[in-house]
């Protein structure tokens, strides 16, 4: 009898699916895409119908070389690339090249790999999902089609080689608009007061002041404080309200891949790119002792909070039997699924509920691999247990027209905080000072009368919007309905490798390049470069997926508009450019007509406006200063002067002969390698444009060190230099890498602990 064939995607994931399946299968894998569109030119037949021209990438050859040759033998095909659209397009250019050679083609979608899910999906065969590969298709040409028809634009407005994208320079959008709101952002004064008072036998607490007369008190400056602190000095105060309730916290819903993101951001610092990647590799299969390759979570790119009911049933179980009845709500808990959730899959949860984290530790190849599992499983048994219950108690004191309000909470039963317990999201209080915690006597009643104690007026100032994390950004993004559960890590990980976004401790900041680039997008194509007609097009796409509305329909609805609003913008490229370029009051020293500040590759420079008959080029006033005390500097190869330059992987000092001399050199830090106390220590890039710090006498001293070294002594071990660090928590602290001990705070975000 002959073999069928399964083809898959990945090397990992086919030795799980064989392992279940069987001498009765060959499986495969297509290591991904086999074909695509072409990198030299646009690649898309804008004249009839959008017809894409895929071509076989590069290196494909051998692997459907063997997949034919498979296929010929084989008694069926059966292609089981990833369950979205993406992988149905995989399957879809696979079944192309090998229909001919055996025409007994099947899709199955294998939602987990497991031995069930792998035999249900192999018992339900189907075709391929043409309306899923038209979708997919339909991005594919839109994103190519604004990459190739925009970027040129930007390159003949900026600089060569820059390039924008359809939802990335949206997504860049929203940071850009975030950074100027930070920028033009003017603090506001406002003031507080908090009362301390005491009844007669019980310990002081604290309360705040809330209204004067029945209306909301608003303190604006210094002199309204002092006047309203000798008013109340004057009051006598009684309790008016006692309040008691018992409060209830609700578990979070299973994670969908959004959420999965934002979580793995805020508890295990991990990019949304790393953390997919890692999901990737428990979906696909890991090596667990004598049970072999083991898929650990289902299926990772999914919008929906649905969970079977066969899982719901088993972690019931597993809750009662670990917990105790009360951690088991009298029903399971069902989770409203997103206005925009297409509900193709389940939830993200384990596969069984047998690899409890701890025992499966030992088998997980790294650490980051084992908490994100562990923070999957912690998710799915929290969102089927009972509520969390707290005592809050609230007390209204009175003082003639005005009034105090004290809150606290209390414990009484954890419930799913048992297994998932809660973390404070990293943002900014935007409106009011916080209110002050102090524990509340229990036993006061109305009319009850208390000393005053002391006041305390207290000075804030209003905070600008928070800049956006990978977290928030995803957040927004999936509220906005721009991107989908595929698309999320892509985005981000674009906009940081273009140099139109930097992540420093944590947050994304515009940068400089990217602010320049969106103003010009969204002045030129602002029906194009929008929240609105973005996440309509992903609705559309939708619609294409569901069979609602045709992939020329669609991309009609896309690219009318937009080849309109280009054609508009092609006309006008010379005064746009004229209009990029900052004219000065400096006179070119060799031509004497004005000097023009311009972007270049390496950044922005200033140029002679009578280019090209003049190419005169200086660096910027402030770039200048800013390493002005590397002037005098000589090349030891030729002797003439060191200036600064850059690349794309940071600054340097090359040698002004150039291209007489291409002598570099290394900027130094000024503090010495802690390592050979030779070399300086120096700030380096890597290629994927991450900052790291080594010894300029590399490679004979490979000092490395990813956090930027501070030249100072540990005060706890005595180590040589301390190391600065960041987290949610802290903000910016030195830590000795020695003995890890935190030395000082150094942010102003310093924990309220």
């Amino acid at each position: 009898m002959a073999q069928s064939l399964v083809i898959v995607e990945s090397p990992s994931k086919s030795k799980t699916v064989k392992k279940y399946l069987g001498k009765d299968y060959i499986v495969e894998a297509s290591v991904g895409h086999i074909k695509n569109l072409p990198k030299s030119k646009l690649g898309v037949d804008l004249k009839n119908g959008y017809k894409p021209e895929f071509v076989l990438i590069k290196g494909k050859e051998e692997v459907l070389k063997k997949l034919c040759e498979l296929s010929a033998k084989a008694e069926k095909v059966f292609i089981a690339t990833d369950p979205d659209r993406e992988g149905e397009a995989i399957a879809y250019d696979i079944a192309q090249e090998i229909e001919k050679k055996n025409p007994k083609i099947f899709r199955v979608l294998f939602h987990e790999i497991t031995e069930s899910g792998i035999r249900e999906a192999m018992k339900n065969p189907q075709i391929i999902n043409q309306n899923l590969v038209d979708s997919q298709r339909a991005r594919r040409v839109m994103d190519r089609i604004v990459g190739y028809k925009i970027s040129p634009f930007l390159w003949k407005t900026v600089y060569h080689g820059l390039s924008a994208g359809r939802v990335q320079s949206v997504a860049l959008r929203l940071i850009c608009e975030r950074e100027e709101e930070i920028q033009n952002f003017v603090p506001e004064e406002y003031w507080s007061i908090t009362g301390e008072f005491q009844a007669k036998t019980d310990e002081p607490f604290l309360a705040k002041l809330i209204s004067r007369a029945g209306e909301e008190i608003k303190i604006p400056d210094e002199n309204t404080a002092n006047t309203i602190v000798e008013e109340l000095k004057k009051q006598n105060y009684k309790v008016k309200s006692v309040s008691k309730k018992v409060v209830k916290r609700n578990p979070p819903a299973p994670f969908i891949t959004s959420t999965l993101q934002q979580e793995a951001a805020n508890r295990l610092g991990f990019s949304a790119k790393k953390t997919m990647q890692l999901a990737q590799e428990l979906y696909e299969g890991v090596e667990i002792g004598e049970d072999g390759m083991v898929g650990l979570i289902t299926y990772m790119r999914t919008d929906s909070t649905r969970l079977s009911a066969d899982a719901v049933e088993v972690v019931r179980e597993y809750i009662f039997n670990n917990y105790g009845k009360e951690y088991l709500p009298k029903e399971p808990r069902e989770y409203k699924k997103g206005k925009a959730s297409q509900d193709a899959h389940e939830a993200i949860r384990p596969t069984t509920i047998k690899y409890e984290p701890k025992y499966i530790k030992k088998f997980l190849h790294s650490k980051d691999l084992f908490r994100l599992y562990e923070l999957i499983w912690n998710r799915f048994v929290a969102c089927q247990m009972t509520s969390a219950e707290f005592d809050q108690l609230t007390v209204e004191i009175i003082g003639g027209d005005y009034l105090f309000r004290a809150t606290g909470t209390t414990p009484k039963f954890r419930g799913f905080l048992q297994i998932y317990d809660d973390i404070k999201e990293d943002e900014q209080t935007q409106n009011g000072a916080e209110e002050p915690i102090s524990k509340i006597p229990q036993n006061l009643k109305v009319d009850e009368p208390l000393t005053l104690i002391n006041l305390l007026p207290k000075q804030h100032f209003t905070k600008p919007p928070a800049r956006y994390t990978e977290s928030s950004l995803v957040k927004d993004l999936e509220a906005y309905g721009i991107g989908r559960p595929s698309t999320y890590a892509q985005i981000v990980s674009t906009i940081i490798d273009r140099k139109y976004v930097e992540q420093k401790d944590k947050k994304l900041y515009a940068l400089p390049l990217g602010m320049d680039v969106n103003r010009l997008l969204v002045q030129n194509f602002p029906e194009i470069f929008n929240i609105k007609f973005t996440a309509k097009m992903e609705e559309e796409l939708d619609t294409i997926a569901s069979g609602k509305r045709t992939f020329l329909k669609v991309m009609d609805d896309f690219y009318k508009p937009f080849s309109q609003a280009l054609e508009k913008v092609i006309k006008q490229t010379k005064e746009i450019k004229k209009s990029m370029q900052e004219t000065t009051e400096e006179l070119c020293e060799l031509c004497g007509k004005p000097m023009v500040i311009k972007w270049g590759r390496n950044g922005r420079f200033k140029a002679c406006s009578g280019y090209p008959d003049c190419k005169n080029t200086k660096p910027l006033d402030e770039d200048v200063k800013k390493h002005e005390h590397l002037n005098g500097i000589k090349c030891e190869k030729c002797g003439g002067e060191m200036i600064v330059k850059s690349s794309k992987y940071g600054t340097f000092l090359g040698c002004s002969n150039y291209p007489k001399c291409n002598n570099t050199k290394p900027i130094s830090m000024e503090m010495k390698c802690p390592k050979c106390k030779d070399g300086n220590l120096v700030e380096r890039k890597t290629k994927r444009n991450k900052i790291f710090y080594g010894c300029s006498k590399y490679p004979d001293c490979d000092f490395a060190s990813w956090d930027k070294p501070i030249d100072r002594k540990c005060d706890v071990c005595g180590a040589d230099y301390l190391v600065e660090k960041y987290n949610q928590k802290l903000g910016k602290y030195l830590q000795c890498p020695k003995c890890k001990a935190k030395i000082e705070i150094i942010s102003e975000e310093i924990a309220a602990s």
